[in-house]
């Protein structure tokens, strides 16, 4: 299947993914100047990112509700919900306030993020063709390009709120296309399955370890560029950028990928070339050595998150998928903002270049549970998978 048909296919959740990428992107490349005007410390600024886990994990578990509530009209009542809360934390001097507006942020991006990757997994399901990394994809897209274009703006001068408000525009003139109907899968009759912990939390956790090594790049490269190597505003934004565009080469490589090769031999793969990544960027000692670190860990790391959501959707029963989903998403979110305040206190403590040597370590630790997962997915009964299993 080619990249184009998946993007066909599934045109209306890739542009959600969109929207959460223009705003991630952004966030990323104006990390120094928020941080400068809240005047924190690494530390405190790591902790107070975890407002935003806060408000993302309550969206877990409230998303599979209010997506049943919303129907139709879950993706763009998301949407205008996220374009509204980004325009808070840029204009913000206090921290414990800061703090509060990235709750909001969390609580709705992560309805959003359940939502759309729920609506991918049921594409998934009726269409039997892997979508999720071309949706992915998409996001790193979105993201790599807002990346640069506020790396533009800060070098020009302009304040994090002006640029913030011109995405959120953008993203609210998009609403009218993400209208999506759903339609419900209940129990089969006679259904006596148990619920599905073991692949919820293995595969929630291969997502958590890709999301917290993204996560890290997102929140503290261009900070490593500008104070560690001495970058100026225009190279630290093109270090999330550089995450960006290689994390969508990789995902739209995947897509081909995905329908070759088994995944536990990709996740394998794409562990250690990220870790190899993440090396290469915590010794460098020039910004392109950075760039170059940056590269090939988003090209690693890419296809990681993605494949696990889509194994999640394959190993249980379809009408417990979008319910599913959302507990690995509650685990594997988590790490877009538990990772930056970890990251936080070892660079407060031993600095950005011992804190990236973590990164690779923990990208490592993918390999143990990408072998459980395939180990589990053998002793699920063929009549037990969700018809995505493809």
């Amino acid at each position: 299947m080619s990249i184009r048909s998946a993007l066909i296919l599934s045109r209306r959740p890739a542009i959600a993914f969109v929207v959460v990428g223009i705003f991630w992107g952004c966030f990323a490349a104006h990390v120094p100047v928020i941080k400068a005007q809240l005047g924190a410390s690494d530390a405190l600024f790591g902790t107070l990112l975890l407002g935003s886990a806060t408000g993302l994990v309550s969206a877990m578990w409230l998303a599979p509700r209010l997506d049943r509530w919303l129907g139709a009209r879950s993706m763009q009542a998301a949407i205008a919900a996220l374009a509204f809360a980004w325009l808070l934390p840029s204009q913000i001097t206090h921290p414990l306030v800061f703090a509060a507006s990235m709750a909001l942020v969390g609580l709705a991006s992560g309805l959003l993020d359940v939502v759309m990757n729920a609506r991918v997994s049921e594409l998934e399901a009726t269409h039997k063709r892997p979508l999720m990394n071309a949706n992915h994809a998409m996001f790193s897209v979105a993201y790599a390009c807002s990346a640069l274009i506020a790396g533009v703006t800060r070098e020009a001068g302009m304040p994090p709120a002006p640029v913030f408000a011109g995405f959120a525009v953008f993203a609210l003139c998009l609403i009218p296309f993400v209208r999506m109907d759903v339609t419900y899968v209940t129990a089969e009759e006679g259904y006596q399955g148990r619920y599905p912990l073991w692949p919820i939390l293995l595969c929630g956790g291969i997502v958590l370890i890709a999301f917290m090594s993204e996560a890290t790049v997102e929140a503290w490269s261009a900070l490593h560029v500008e104070r560690t190597l001495g970058g100026g505003a225009a190279e630290g934004a093109l270090g999330p950028a550089m995450l960006g565009l290689t994390m969508a080469f990789g995902r739209f490589s995947g897509q081909a990928v995905a329908e070759r090769l088994r995944e536990v031999h990709v996740l394998i793969g794409a562990s250690i070339l990220s870790a190899s990544g993440a090396v290469i960027a915590a010794l460098a000692p020039t910004p392109v050595w950075a760039y170059v670190g940056f590269g090939i860990l988003g090209l690693g790391v890419s296809v990681i998150g993605p494949m696990g959501l889509a194994l999640v959707g394959k190993l249980v029963q379809p009408h417990l998928r979008t319910e599913a989903i959302s507990r690995a998403a509650v685990i594997g979110f988590s790490g877009f903002f538990f990772a930056p305040t970890l990251m936080g206190l070892m660079s407060q403590a031993f600095g950005l270049r011992v804190a990236f040597l973590v990164v690779a370590l923990l990208l490592l630790a993918t390999l143990p549970l990408a072998l459980l997962v395939a180990r589990q997915k053998a002793h699920v009964p063929q009549e037990a998978i969700a018809p995505n299993q493809g």
